[in-house]
């Protein structure tokens, strides 16, 4: 299987080389760009299989820039940004990015989050579908079309909300969802009470899906800003 084509939106020379060299140690393909405007052109004109954006461009902010994309494409957009306030975080991955990397970053974490976006890509490009009605992650399985979760051999007795949760998180892993996006899909809203229960019923899943501190972690908490599920081995 081939690398990724990977686009590199990025004004700043020092930080865009860096990116560029760990890409090319590791044979991954790249374009680059260093403006909103041309980053826009490069995706509708390579179709790149994922962005590492910067949201400070000279031209156009990021946060733009994944919105216009989202127009026309859900190609994965890994935010790489020196903004590090929640309100930033939460606007970029609302505006549709995929994940969101602070600055200054290690080459190792942006690595792993590449691998992260290539297993979700190869789990979308491998599923016939019929295999599209049943999700497995590790120990986890959800079979859509009946409407029932297990892990191993157990079946998993969940309330509605909490299979909703689960079906949300796993139709997206490895994607960080804010609150605003689950609330909104869970309860059509996105009120402070809406929030608050939602930490209630995501408490309550985890539960059931990491019985024991030797459990592996199926859905890992951004302070602040949200959830994702993670892809268990």
């Amino acid at each position: 299987m081939n690398k990724p084509l990977i686009l590199v939106v990025e004004d700043d020379n020092s930080v865009k080389n860096l990116i560029t060299t760990t890409l090319r140690a590791h044979e991954y393909r790249f374009l680059t760009a260093q403006s909103g405007n041309s980053a826009i052109l490069e995706a509708s004109s390579h179709n790149p299989d994922i962005v590492l954006l910067d949201l400070g461009l000279p031209d156009i902010d990021g946060v733009e820039v994944i919105k216009r994309i989202r127009t026309w494409s859900n190609l994965p957009i890994i935010v790489i940004s020196a903004r590090s306030e929640d309100t930033d975080k939460i606007d970029a991955l609302d505006a549709g990015a995929d994940d969101y990397l602070t600055k200054p970053f290690s080459v190792e974490e942006l690595l792993a989050r590449l691998r992260v976006i290539q297993r979700r890509l190869k789990i979308m490009q491998n599923e016939s579908p019929a295999e599209m009605s049943v999700f497995t992650n590790g120990q986890l399985r959800i079979d859509y079309a009946a409407g029932c979760a297990y892990l191993g051999e157990e079946e998993l007795h969940l309330t509605p909300i909490e299979y909703k949760l689960l079906c949300l998180l796993s139709r997206n892993i490895g994607k960080v969802l804010t609150h605003t996006f689950i609330t909104q899909n869970i309860w059509g809203s996105s009120w402070d009470n809406d929030i608050a229960s939602l930490r209630v019923f995501m408490a309550t899943l985890r539960k059931k899906l990491e019985k024991s501190a030797d459990s592996p972690q199926y859905i890992q908490t951004h302070i602040g800003v949200g959830y994702r599920m993670m892809k268990v081995e």
